[in-house]
């Protein structure tokens, strides 16, 4: 086993590495390899103090910059990530085990959008508006509080920084224990980009210390929290406390609703890619593929044939799709799932438990899809996070929307047929994003979920209103 390679040299709190108050750590493990690669500072609730009371004391400065000072800093913040690509993609890699050619793509491409859209949003926003005899004036929160989680480490927090910063706001991040690598990096890069000190601090630690810590504090305005709807669900009831706003984008279970008319080939080498990609660690993959019951051995085949492409393999192998799951404890949640799965009599017919061959070591799985799938079985109801698919026959439209609409979870969705035909049934489906055939990602739409997938919005000028007030001045 290897010592650690990435250490965090303390928190970073007003616009320096700070030391942490404990000497507590927590390692950092490869998933590939179960060897650690870095240690950060497990933070308490003292180090959460200091943080907050630098980024309150930075605000007044920060709030009072115009908006085009602010959107320049992002602007630089988005070259300064492009600049060190290829070191953060490594990270992401190394610390959570994404494949070397996805983070290189959309681990680091989407975060450097991301803060890109933003930075032309800011010219054109109206930040001031009359409305009768009222001025109608938009002004930060304040502190914003941002807790991420661990499958796109980098793309999760700058799609809360970007706009919170050119709304003027300040913030305190705690980054997934998990995968905390890049967090250093942004906090270097915010500091070359010219942004002052305290605006953005990071906190080291858990959800349960540092997490429950950044929900309940009152010198902090807003929370926006990425991950589960379990720890989403106590987040809001700890930040109810002091009526804070809380922002969530939490758990998903996408369904792919293939029509009767669509490019079969197509439409299911879409779906399995949005189920597979990063392993399936993705809230707006689509692990549910709906299909009329008459061509479900069609798509099974498309599907299998498709499947066998997704090489499992170490993550720094160019050739690989698929590297291991984030963590031992996660590969070992995944595995019940399909283990689950067959004892609740779903088909198998790709992959199914054990580890893939000649990958004995490290999180790994094997990619698994599933056919006749009862759509109220727990592998078709629950968050699996983990590259299994579960093909699910239906018998008309109705049943379909039905179907795709009969979870808790509201956050994504695709519809593939004749485009008149997919837009009419996109518009009957309870999520928040819908693809048809295939959309492309629009970083100025807004993302976010209906149900328990969470509420508010990321992105475009929905994402950042998320992080203003609203005043009104009537005169």
């Amino acid at each position: 086993m290897t010592g650690p390679t990435q250490n965090a040299p303390g928190h970073w709190i007003d616009g320096a590495w700070t030391p942490a108050g404990s000497s507590a750590t927590i390692s950092v493990s490869n998933p590939a390899s179960g060897e650690i690669v870095a240690e950060v500072p497990a933070g308490t609730a003292d180090d959460l103090d200091r943080a907050v009371a630098a980024a309150r004391a930075a605000l007044p400065g920060w709030a009072a910059t115009p908006p085009a000072e602010r959107a320049a800093v992002v602007r630089r913040i988005a070259e300064g990530l492009g600049t060190r690509a290829e070191e953060i993609a490594a990270a992401i890699t190394a610390e959570m085990g994404s494949p070397l050619i996805l983070s290189r793509t959309a681990q680091v491409g989407f975060p450097v959008a991301v803060a890109e859209s933003f930075t032309s949003l800011a010219a054109d926003f109206a930040w001031t508006e009359e409305i009768g005899n009222s001025l109608i004036v938009r002004e930060p929160i304040g502190v914003v509080g941002a807790i991420t989680p661990w499958n796109f480490p980098l793309q999760q927090i700058v799609s809360k920084l970007a706009p919170a910063l050119v709304a003027g706001n300040t913030m305190v991040f705690k980054p997934s224990e998990i995968a905390p690598l890049t967090a250093r990096i942004l906090a270097e890069v915010t500091a070359g980009a010219g942004l002052p000190d305290g605006v953005f601090n990071v906190v080291y630690g858990t959800g349960p210390v540092v997490g429950e810590a950044i929900s309940a504090h009152p010198g902090i305005d807003m929370i926006s929290f990425t991950g589960s709807t379990r720890a989403g669900r106590r987040i809001a009831a700890v930040a109810a406390a002091t009526v804070k706003r809380v922002a969530l984008e939490l758990g998903g279970k996408g369904a792919n609703v293939i029509l009767d008319d669509a490019d079969l080939p197509t439409a299911v080498r879409t779906g399995l890619a949005m189920a597979f990609t990063n392993g399936g660690q993705v809230c707006g993959a689509w692990p549910r593929m709906l299909v009329p019951a008459s061509r479900q051995d069609e798509v099974v085949a498309l599907a299998v044939a498709a499947a066998r492409e997704y090489v499992v393999g170490e993550p720094t192998d160019e050739a690989t799709r698929i590297g291991p799951m984030a963590s031992e404890a996660h590969r070992e949640r995944v595995h019940g799932y399909i283990e689950r799965g067959i004892a609740d009599g779903a088909r198998l017919v790709f992959g199914g438990p054990g580890r893939p061959e000649g990958l004995d070591r490290g999180a790994y799985l094997r990619p698994t899809i599933f056919a006749d799938v009862d759509p109220y079985s727990v592998i078709a109801q629950e968050e699996i996070f983990g590259p299994v698919l579960t093909i699910i026959p239906y018998a008309d439209e109705d049943e379909a929307v039905a179907i795709a609409n009969g979870t808790v979870y509201g956050l994504t969705a695709g519809v593939f047929g004749e485009p008149e035909h997919a837009l009419a049934v996109a518009r009957r489906l309870h999520a928040g994003q819908v693809d048809v055939n295939g959309g492309h990602w629009n970083p100025l739409a807004p993302f976010g979920g209906y149900k328990q997938s969470g509420n508010g919005r990321e992105f475009g000028r929905a994402g950042l209103e998320e992080f203003l007030e609203t005043k009104s001045i009537q005169r």
